[in-house]
């Protein structure tokens, strides 16, 4: 349940520092005086630089990010798309590791030095940052900035909540005890990989994408897009129904415009899944509904209504041979998707051409898997189950067997993070993890299976648990970065 929230007072900071703790990738920021913890700002972005050039105040992996958020901002007035709750305010000096606090925030070992040797001390202010809803966000806010001050006092009070926090209350607990402790950065690379795809993240949907999945793996981010979720979903539940032909969906529709519309979202739903659609084969008169070059060749007849036509594996045995070479129609998986059980005569054709039919439903099965659980289905896998004649039972089984397979990974994620809340041991070892898991859950795996899981569960591409390797892989030990559910 969230809160409500009244804030007065907005905390002026340079613009980079506010953007940086907007994207959590950074939870604390330097203050010249004594936060007292609980007090709560809204973060207001400034252009104002102290002491050094921006070059030699921000490190060269943010740079490019800070030199564009400067220019954007307007020196008059600005948007406050967050505000900040002092979790806690440490007192830094000449004594501590700055090349280490430098490597875990934006700023420059340089910088902090600097700022030392105009004061003995500064205040390292540690944030839990939450975003303002849509309507504050888009109002400009005009403030005089004071020279000698950072904080100053808002027009009119702020109503908030913290309904919509940067970090998750474990995401932001594990950055804070790394903070403190000054432990390295584990993942140096994948920060820097992600200040250089930053800059082409507006025009470029794929780095757009790949900039989250480094969000969420670095625990900078742990928000889901609910938005895109439920879109997907949308189009995803009307697969079968136009499969059907619907009443609803079919008002006004002529056969062919029905047919076109169920062809059309199977297109979707192979290019969904992985397959390359090959858009020079569009069906119509004369051509194979739909065709695949890769990752192997698969050609489709797809049938709107209440039942398969007997003639359709002759349909798609003519037009595949008339409409692509002998060779390519021979390699190529042959698939027909339509509603309802085939009959007998349509099922004896299908096995003697080696031809697959499956129903709308399961294909709409698939491409939900898929969506709950991005790349989870292996096409040549699936390909195996794609059995000549009705094969909904054999697809239906390789899909139950993605969804165990699931299960037993979301168990051991679950095992892992709860391996920490119940001892306090944050990096937990192979054979520690194994005897949680075979004593909370039924299954016997042996100590080599559960590891190979693990390294699996750890790898940059999935990102649930992180990894520390050992001299050899029974030294090997994992901890816990977010959980695997749909």
């Amino acid at each position: 349940m969230s809160n409500s929230v009244v804030i007065n007072t907005a905390w002026c900071l340079q613009a980079p520092d506010v953007k940086a703790l907007l994207e959590g990738r950074l939870i604390a920021t330097i203050s010249h005086n004594f936060i007292i913890p609980g007090r709560s700002f809204a973060l207001y972005p400034i252009k104002k630089l102290e002491l050094l050039p921006i070059d030699s105040y921000y490190k060269a992996n943010f740079l490019p990010i800070a030199q564009q958020t400067l220019a954007q901002i307007n020196s008059s007035k600005a948007n406050i798309l967050g505000w900040g709750r002092c979790e806690k305010c440490q007192t830094i000096d000449k004594s501590h590791n700055l090349e280490a606090l430098s490597s875990l925030t934006i700023w420059k070992k340089e910088a902090l030095e600097k700022i030392l040797t105009e004061k003995d001390n500064f205040f390292l202010t540690y944030l839990r940052v939450y975003l303002t809803e849509t309507e504050i966000a888009e109002t400009k806010i005009e403030l005089s900035v004071p020279s000698k001050t950072e904080y100053v006092t808002l027009p009119q009070c702020l109503s908030t909540s913290d309904a919509l926090p940067v970090l998750s209350d474990r995401a932001f607990n594990v950055r804070l005890r790394q903070l403190e402790n000054l432990d390295l950065p584990l993942h140096p690379e994948l920060e820097a990989l992600y200040s250089q795809i930053t800059s082409i993240t507006t025009s470029n949907p794929t780095a757009k994408k790949l900039e989250q999945d480094i969000k969420i793996f670095l625990g900078w981010d742990t928000q889901i897009n609910t938005a895109t979720s439920s879109i997907n979903q949308d189009w995803i539940n009307s697969i079968s129904a136009l499969g059907n032909r619907s009443k609803t969906l079919d008002d006004g529709k002529s056969n062919y415009q029905a047919g076109t519309d169920f062809e059309n979202i199977v297109r979707e739903s192979l290019s969904f899944l992985g397959f390359t659609v090959d858009h020079f084969h569009k069906g119509g008169a004369g051509g194979v509904d739909v065709f695949c070059s890769k990752p192997y060749p698969l050609i489709l007849e797809c049938k709107a209504g209440k039942k398969i036509p007997n003639d359709t594996a002759i349909q798609l045995l003519n037009l595949g041979t008339l409409g692509l070479t002998e060779n390519l129609f021979k390699e190529a998986t042959k698939l027909i998707i339509g509603p309802g059980e085939a009959t007998s005569q349509l099922k004896k054709v299908a096995k003697v051409n080696n031809m697959a039919i499956i129903n709308p439903e399961t294909l709409e099965k698939l491409v939900k898997l898929q969506s709950i659980y991005p790349n989870s289905v292996d096409l040549f896998k699936l390909k195996e189950h794609l059995k000549a004649g009705q094969s909904d039972k054999e697809v239906e089984k390789y899909i139950n067997e993605i969804y165990q397979e699931v299960s037993l990974r979301s168990q051991l994620v679950e095992v892992v993070k709860s391996y920490f809340e119940n001892t306090g041991i944050e990096k937990a070892s192979v054979e520690s993890l194994h005897g949680a898991f075979c004593t909370k859950f039924s299954h016997r795996l042996q100590l080599e299976e559960i590891h190979d899981i693990l390294v699996e569960l750890s790898s940059p591409l999935t990102g649930y648990l992180g990894k520390i390797k050992g001299e050899n892989w029974k030294q090997d030990k994992f901890y816990f970065l977010r959980n695997l559910d749909g």
